[in-house]
């Protein structure tokens, strides 16, 4: 019988499990552990509201710090779990206690990939990762003219928008040939490129940076691999997470790209779940393990969790979905699609202009679909790939034709 639940991690997931475990019922102990000083928050308003100034800094946090107390969870700041003991099962923190379980979520989310090049020490070189971080750029914006972004993903092309609002100038540096191209192809990734070079960014393709120099310990500048240097007061490197395993793999856990989860969220070891970015999950209805490192999986996965956890049945086989805002282009992607596994994407409405819808197409078969200024639309794209059945592609891009007809 359960009576003894520990979590750890204090991001959107390790708050939704326990109130998930609460919701069904739950009556036995809950203890989260985070090795930050805050309670619980989400990520996405980091890159994207509470970075531009538009959201309040409650608004980032899942619940206020006395809802934990009003529900008997115990919530410890600054407590970082060190490693897991499986056969004793207990958890054991920085300062040498241990902590028992009898069940235990893994919530340990994704660690930025850092740079090792010269220089990557200096100071005024930024990742963005946690609220801390994002404070930091929002203070280091307010005394800077100017930013260079190192990658072209999601967090790189949303902070470049941010330090734009800010009214920095912006040079982003990106090793592909387009932003994002490996996973929305060439077509879409273009959109990406011409809509941050309409708003002022220098975006520089397939270019390589060889070292971040300085001055008197801080950073003044990008030195490509032809030999320029890109003066910058300030750097933000955004070029991908890893996921944190090191706790898993303390515990004797199946890693492979993340935490190897069944469809009921449980680990190689029964008595231990994972959800979120560290999550590489199996999912039936795509009928694969993913990992996915979006806010839906932190806000859906627990909920599974915690019924798993607590003896019921629960499987998870939501579709990925994220969203992003950059300027006034705001978009929801629904579905998955492999880097290079999709044979066909059809447009539907304005590419040129910004309102479109675009699909990822294999064998007819719609495996993705992205939304750009266009709303509620989300439920019928999904719809389709659930039904997983052929498309005829005319019709698909046909606007006259109602998504729900297809």
């Amino acid at each position: 019988m359960t009576s003894n639940v520990v979590i750890v991690g204090g991001g959107l997931a390790g708050a939704k499990a326990a109130e998930a475990l609460r919701a069904d019922g739950y009556e036995g102990s809950i203890t989260i552990l985070t090795r930050e000083s805050h309670a619980p928050y989400e990520r996405p308003p980091l890159s994207k509201g509470y970075l531009m100034g538009k959201d309040d800094r409650e608004s980032v946090f899942v619940h206020p710090l006395d809802w934990y107390a009003e529900h008997d969870i115990d919530l410890r700041r600054e407590a970082e779990a060190v490693s897991v003991d499986s056969s004793a099962h207990t958890v054991t923190l920085a300062d040498g206690s241990t902590l028992p379980y009898d069940k235990l979520l893994l919530a340990t989310g994704s660690i930025p990939r850092r740079l090792s090049i010269p220089g990557a020490d200096l100071d005024g070189v930024f990742y963005l990762r946690e609220i801390d971080d994002s404070e930091a750029i929002k203070s280091a914006f307010a005394q800077s003219k100017s930013v260079v972004i190192i990658g072209a993903g999601w967090i790189g092309l949303e902070t470049a928008a941010a330090a734009r609002a800010a009214g920095l100038d912006v040079t982003i540096l990106e090793a592909a040939a387009l932003p994002l191209v490996r996973i929305v192809g060439e077509q879409v990734g273009q959109v990406f490129a011409e809509l941050q070079r309409r708003n002022g960014v220098d975006l520089r393709l397939e270019v390589t940076v060889d070292a971040l120099v300085g001055a008197y310990g801080r950073v003044t500048g990008v030195q490509l691999a032809d030999g320029s240097v890109i003066a910058a007061d300030m750097v933000i490197v955004g070029v991908g997470i890893s996921p944190a395993v090191a706790l898993a793999e303390s515990a004797g856990l199946t890693v492979d790209n993340g935490i190897v989860v069944d469809e009921h969220l449980q680990t190689s070891d029964p008595d231990i779940f994972a959800v979120g970015d560290v999550a590489n999950a199996f999912n039936p209805r795509i009928g694969e393990h993913i990992r996915v490192e979006h806010w839906a999986n932190a806000l859906n996965m627990p909920a599974v969790a915690a019924k798993g956890m607590l003896g019921q049945e629960a499987v998870y086989d939501r579709l990925p979905y994220f969203y992003s805002d950059q300027y006034d282009l705001g978009l929801e992607y629904v579905g998955y699609t492999a880097p290079g596994g999709f044979d066909e994407v059809v447009i539907r409405g304005d590419l040129d202009g910004g309102v479109f819808i675009a699909f990822w197409l294999r064998e007819g078969r719609v495996l993705a679909g992205m939304n750009a200024n266009i709303w509620d639309v989300v439920d019928p794209i999904r719809e389709l790939i659930h039904r997983g059945t052929a498309v005829d592609s005319a019709a698909l891009a046909d606007e006259s034709i109602e998504l729900s007809a297809l």
